[in-house]
This record gives structure tokens, C-alpha cells and sequence, in this order.
């Protein structure tokens, strides 16, 4: 797929076109999110209060972070959106670097921030994303738009994985193998979105798919697994 500039767009308001993805899979998918986002928020809304007083006594800046990433792409467009977490670095944390990964041990991340992450508890907030249609439980990591260009040159087929796909809080890719370091962590994680997209061609391989990653994510936020 050429990349096209960037330009905003409602998932809902384009209408589906011809499509690899099983039409019937692609509505239980979005009734599926919604039925599971809008629970899940509600379950977990008493710790936000929690983890804002935690995060505020921890550092100072807000408690939630904001950044753009990329979305869902179509033949002539391709989605931008702002991705909603709890944040787990020093505020401005790339004043100085600019976008950059974050390494393990990385000395930006607050004592807060890193038990958020090893739980995924800082990404609760994309509920809200997948809520809005901005993304799915589901799906390829989002990228940001600082590393785009860069990693379309580096790894063939990069631009693809979210074609008519939208990106999860979760995924194949990001179950087996965590948080993105460097250009081989995305190389690595590129076989897996594809594959997860072939689970798209059928409603029965769709929800076994995601219930198995769904459930792998649990696992990982109860033991602690995440980086």
C-alpha cells in the first residue's frame, strides 16, 4: 500500500469497501469492543482516582498522557489519532531527545510508571480510544507518527499491517513480545500482525484469536510480565 499524508478520519463515517476482512467479522469485531470497553471502563473507573493520587505524589506533571499515533489505513487516507495513557515518565521526557524508544531500565520512567507498566495498568485510558473508534482491543501496536517514515523504509510490508485494520491496546505481536526497543523489536513484531490479520477472513477464527490474546494479556498484567 503507498502511503498517503495523513489526514484525520472518523472510523465510522467511511463506508467499507472491498476488503480481505470478513464483513460479518468486521461488525461482531466493533460490537465486541464496545460491549467489552464500555464494561471494562466501568469495572475499572474506582482506580483511576487511585493511580492519578499515586502518579501526582510520585512526580510532577499530568496524569494522563496524550500523543499522537497512527490508525486505521484505507487506500486514500490513513487515520491520525491522539492515544490516551497514564503517564509513566518525567514530564517532557523527549525535551531534549526528541521521539525515542524506551529502553529497559530507561531513567525517564517514575517508580509509579514502572510498576503501571509491568501491570499494563497505564494503559486502562485506551478503553477510551477503543470506545471513540480510534482503536481496537485488538490489534497491530499503534505507531507513532516520529517513527513512521523511518520504519516503512527499514521493514518491508510495515505499512500494510494496519491496512483496513485498526490498531489494538493489545495484540499478537505485542503478547509474544512485549514493548518496541529498536527497528528489529518492529521487524520482529511485523510477521505477527500480518498473521493476526489473517484471522480476520473468518468470524470463528476472529473471536477464538482474540480471546486467546485477550486472555494471554490478563495473564501477563496479573503476573506482572510487562516491561
Amino acid at each position: 500500500m503507498n502511503t498517503l499524508p495523513f489526514k484525520t478520519v472518523s472510523v465510522d463515517s467511511v463506508a467499507d469497501e472491498s476488503s480481505y476482512i470478513d464483513p460479518m467479522t468486521r461488525r461482531c469485531k466493533r460490537a465486541f469492543d464496545l460491549i467489552i470497553a464500555t464494561t471494562a471502563l466501568v469495572m475499572l473507573l474506582p482506580l483511576f482516582p487511585l493511580i492519578a493520587l499515586a502518579i501526582k505524589f510520585d512526580s510532577n506533571g499530568p496524569v494522563l498522557f496524550s500523543q499522537p499515533r497512527i490508525g486505521r489505513a484505507k487506500a486514500q487516507q490513513t487515520a491520525i489519532f491522539n492515544m490516551l495513557k497514564f503517564r509513566t515518565m518525567v514530564a517532557d521526557a523527549e525535551r531534549y531527545s526528541g521521539a525515542v524508544w524506551a529502553q529497559k531500565s530507561d531513567p525517564r520512567i517514575t517508580r509509579m510508571g514502572k510498576f503501571l507498566r509491568k501491570t499494563r495498568l497505564d494503559e486502562i485510558p485506551q478503553l477510551i480510544n477503543v470506545v471513540r473508534g480510534d482503536m481496537s482491543l485488538v490489534g497491530p501496536r499503534p505507531e507513532r507518527p516520529g517513527f513512521y517514515a523511518k520504519l516503512e523504509q527499514a521493514i518491508p510490508y510495515f505499512a500494510e499491517r494496519t491496512y483496513e485494520v485498526s490498531p489494538g491496546i493489545t495484540g499478537l505481536a505485542q503478547v509474544n513480545q512485549g514493548y518496541d526497543t529498536c527497528i528489529e523489536d518492529v521487524k520482529n513484531k511485523v510477521a505477527f500482525d500480518h498473521g493476526y490479520a489473517l484471522s480476520l477472513s473468518s468470524p470463528w477464527r476472529w473471536l477464538k484469536t482474540d480471546c486467546a490474546i485477550l486472555l494471554k494479556t490478563l495473564l501477563v498484567m496479573i503476573t506482572g510480565r510487562g516491561q
